[in-house]
């Protein structure tokens, strides 16, 4: 049998005093939590500990007594081993340490009166059952402070769900114990030994309280301002939900627009962020944390922004370029259809529907100069207010650019629309006259082809449609191919536009930052180390914690959004743009998970 004592580096140098922690149920382990520093009365001892007991949900007790023996301290020992009669415990450890070594002494009384470890027992750090007594050493801040990850590859959907580990050599349920028995111990660290009172105590927050008071003042001041924006947003909210913006074509504008999308998506984050409900747990802190320091820092590079923008009288050049190159895209599309008017590649096509088509796309491209021309004007008003949104951050300005070339680009999505239709119906008619030469037919209702016996009248007009459509297919295909190859020019770079905004948004920088400062804070295991192993005294070992992997990382704590993927396959894609259905590349996709 091993005894395995959970001891807190911080009391290595402790005053002697009694010993404060928990017997771990089921295992034959104590976890020390803290020193109790003589002079003290037992009855306050007693009645410090009773009041803990409501507070802590740790049965906390007195495990025993520590020795560190100074000048003018003679007989403590002794006085210490006598406690053991008025804190009636089934074991009492006696742990002593002599100045200048760094090994314990540690003795076992049973609640019988029946010294343990006694003299021969000593000199081999055993117990009276033969087994070995081993000092397992922690840093107690680190434990109260980290988060450990279970190791199974499977576990990110439950992030923060449990102080649990799986190290070989230590069972998973013992280390749980100890770590949450330190964690759920808080009530007991907010005394220490500088405090005026009865009673001095020694652990890990002895050092360094003035780090929690001004955490707790931020706390405090962060009240008013959370309830200021709780309220604005309500009202933010309200005029959302008039019933002016709810109409129809205003909702599926709004859908569309990147720029919407955003801003809805950072009310709520907004809304999540100034609750004043206590974050119940790790996932949830870390949550809030995360889109908290995310929004900063997104306003913080949106302000970056402006503040170069409206140098320099950037947004007047920025305006006297946008026109020219509008332009020049005009241009070179008309070019291009000239040159697809013509004989392009040397393909032989239909001459007359060649024509109508190139007319018809020239037009358009009429069309979008002169409203280009009408606006520029405006042009550079526009863009000094549009660059005000950067304030709302970065992903503003980004999602507002995606928008600009979306309307920029409106005749390029137009052409591709008329060209698709085209090439659609043409590819949907050779295929269900095809289906006519082979004497079968498309059931609407059971969804799938059926025989079908035709007359001599409907195979003569099919076949004559047959050849029509087969030999405008290659001119309709040539326009489609071409104008297909313009939108996903635009639709790739809009792709990026939101895979950046995506990546800003969804982002762990808290998590990530923590890792980088603090990585004892975000665990995924813990490994053991000698520290001290000397003939005639207990094993002592060193218990470090094994930081959580960066990959790890933004696999736990990974702010959902709503998410630029795929629509499709890539098969599926294909499929798409061979048969010539119209295709979404992105669309908005909710990651959301539910706690």
């Amino acid at each position: 049998m091993v005894l395995k004592i959970f001891f807190p580096q911080c009391c290595n140098m402790a005053d002697s005093g009694l010993l404060i922690g928990h017997w771990l149920p089921g295992q034959d382990s104590a976890v020390v939590l803290a020193v109790v520093h003589y002079p003290f009365i037992p009855g306050q001892v007693k009645r410090y500990l009773s009041q803990l007991q409501n507070e802590s949900r740790v049965a906390l007790a007195v495990l025993g007594s520590w020795s560190m023996p100074k000048d003018g301290q003679e007989g403590m020992e002794s006085f210490l081993k006598d406690l053991s009669t008025i804190f009636p415990q089934g074991r009492w450890l006696q742990l002593s340490r002599e100045m200048g070594q760094r090994g314990f002494t540690c003795h076992v009384v049973q609640r019988e009166g029946t010294l343990l470890g006694d003299e021969g027992d000593k000199c081999n750090g055993e117990n009276g059952d033969g087994g070995r007594v081993i000092f397992i050493h922690y840093d107690q801040r680190k434990v109260m402070l980290s988060q450990l990850h279970t190791l199974e590859a499977g576990a990110g959907a439950g992030a923060g769900a449990g102080a649990g580990a799986t190290v070989t050599g230590a069972g998973p349920s013992e280390l749980r114990l100890v770590f949450s028995t330190v964690a759920q111990s808080q009530p007991l660290f907010h005394t220490d030994k500088y405090d005026d009172g009865p009673l001095k105590l020694t652990h890990w927050q002895s050092e360094g309280r003035e780090g929690s008071i001004i955490v707790e003042l931020a706390k405090q001041a962060s009240v008013p301002l959370c309830l200021l924006l709780t309220w604005l947003l309500s009202l933010w909210t309200w005029l959302c939900g008039i019933r002016l913006l709810n109409l129809q074509p205003v909702r599926f504008v709004s859908s569309k627009l990147s720029t919407c999308v955003q801003l809805s998506y950072r009310t709520e984050h907004l809304q999540t962020v100034s609750s004043p409900k206590k974050a119940l747990g790790h996932a949830e802190f870390m949550r809030k944390a995360n889109i908290f320091v995310s929004f900063f820092v997104d306003v913080a590079l949106g302000l970056l922004l402006i503040s170069w923008l409206y140098q320099e009288n950037r947004i007047s050049l920025l305006a006297n370029t946008l026109v020219p190159a509008a332009d020049h895209v005009a241009q070179e599309l008309q070019e291009l259809l000239k040159w697809l008017m013509g004989a392009p590649a040397g393909l032989k096509i239909n001459r007359a529907l060649d024509e109508v088509l190139g007319r018809f796309f020239l037009y358009h491209i009429h069309l979008w100069i002169s409203y280009i021309h009408l606006m520029s004007p405006f042009i550079e008003m526009i863009l000094w207010y549009v660059g005000l949104c950067a304030c709302l951050g970065l992903t503003f300005a980004l999602s507002v650019l995606s928008d600009i070339v979306a309307l920029l680009t409106f005749h390029i999505y137009c052409f591709y629309v008329y060209g698709a239709r085209l090439y659609c119906l043409k590819i949907y008619g050779l295929s269900s006259l095809w289906r006519l030469f082979r004497g079968k037919k498309w059931n609407v209702l059971r969804q799938r082809v059926d025989s079908c016996s035709y007359d001599v009248d409907q195979l003569f007009i099919g076949t004559l449609l047959f050849t029509i459509l087969l030999f405008l297919l290659p001119t309709t295909a040539l326009y489609y191919l071409v104008f297909t190859l313009l939108r996903l020019v635009v639709v790739l770079f809009q792709g990026l536009i939101h895979l950046s905004v995506d990546s800003i948004n969804s982002f762990p920088l808290f998590a990530m930052g923590l890792r980088i400062c603090q990585p004892y804070r975000l665990a995924e295991g813990v490994k053991f180390r000698v520290l001290c192993e000397e003939p005639g005294k207990p094993l002592h070992l060193l218990m470090e914690i094994n930081p959580l992997k960066f990959g790890s990382v933004m696999q736990w704590y990974r702010t959902p959004t709503y998410s630029c993927y795929p629509k499709d396959s890539w098969a599926a894609l294909c499929k798409k743009l061979f048969v010539g259905e119209l295709v979404y590349p992105w669309k908005h996709k909710s990651t959301k998970k539910t706690d």
